[in-house]
């Protein structure tokens, strides 16, 4: 897991370009329904936050980079583009051989994730051996590697653990290990610290934060928390039905324009105000449009 290139330091072109970026599923009454419409961006070596409600399309946004699509779902893009190679041009093997490789994923839930069946350490060494080839007795000190890297401080007893043994906090640094350890340029979090609770977050967004500024590797951070966007990312995207509707730099989430990122700011708890009468959104038809 060799360090990657200073930001700056290899080349001009972005990590990642999203042009025109669609994804539809098959409507019950029949045509295609449209979960994410016309999303573009670019992303180079820095941290970008998607935000939105649920349903929002962040999290379809994110799969269909990385090419993880539900079946019967269909994508299409004016450029969807990794280092300049255009992604939806690749044939499926090679796809495959980039996904984990060069660009990888962590899913929201280790719960879900992880399989219940094998230890953690086998499943980061299945990681390593699917990308790299690599002999058991290195996949096994690349794995505990990889495993200190997230700060477990256990790595041998945590490598012989099943899924179902650790906390949500740990399975989700076992969850960053093994879509780190192949060395991607490109990590897409999904929700990554949802299902736990503040301290471990804090814990789990100093890790990516290492990580990225270490290895100098592009982050897309997707969650519908706000407040833990603006904090962490260098720019944000608000999404609402499918939409990027606002993009702007973190530091200025407080002075968003769009009535839809206000309204979600205007949500949120704030220390010594009033909850009375809790906010709301007056959603408006032109947003979805």
């Amino acid at each position: 897991m060799n360090p990657l290139p200073a930001p700056g330091t290899d080349d001009l072109t972005p990590l990642l370009q999203v042009e025109d970026l669609r994804v539809s599923y098959p409507a019950r009454e029949g045509g295609w329904s449209e979960v994410v419409r016309g999303v573009s961006f670019k992303l180079g070596r820095e941290r970008l936050g998607i935000v939105g409600e649920s349903g929002s399309g962040k999290s379809q946004t994110g799969r269909a980079v990385l090419g993880l699509t539900a079946p019967g779902g269909r994508v299409t893009a004016q450029r969807l583009a990794f280092r300049g190679q255009d992604l939806l041009a690749l044939p499926p093997p090679a796809r495959r051989a980039l996904r984990g490789r060069r660009i990888a994923m962590v899913l929201q839930d280790p719960k879900y994730s992880l399989n219940p069946v094998l230890t953690i350490g086998a499943q980061i060494v299945e990681t390593l051996q699917a990308h790299r080839p690599a002999d058991a007795r290195a996949a096994r000190e690349a794995a505990l590697q990889a495993l200190a890297a997230v700060q477990i401080d256990d790595p041998q007893r945590v490598f012989g653990l099943f899924p179902h043994e650790v906390s949500g906090g740990m399975g989700q640094r076992a969850m960053i290990a093994m879509m780190l350890i192949a060395g991607p340029e490109l990590l897409i979090a999904d929700e990554p610290t949802s299902a736990l609770d503040v301290t471990v977050q804090l814990e789990v967004l100093g890790i990516l934060d290492r990580l990225v500024r270490d290895r100098g590797m592009g982050l897309i951070f997707i969650s519908h928390d706000l407040r833990l966007v603006s904090s962490f990312c260098d720019r944000v995207l608000v999404m609402y039905a499918g939409r990027v509707v606002e993009e702007l730099a973190a530091a200025d989430l407080p002075r968003a324009r769009h009535p839809y990122t206000q309204g979600l700011l205007n949500c949120l708890p704030r220390l010594g105000g009033t909850t009375r009468p809790l906010p709301t959104l007056d959603r408006q038809a032109q947003w979805a449009r």
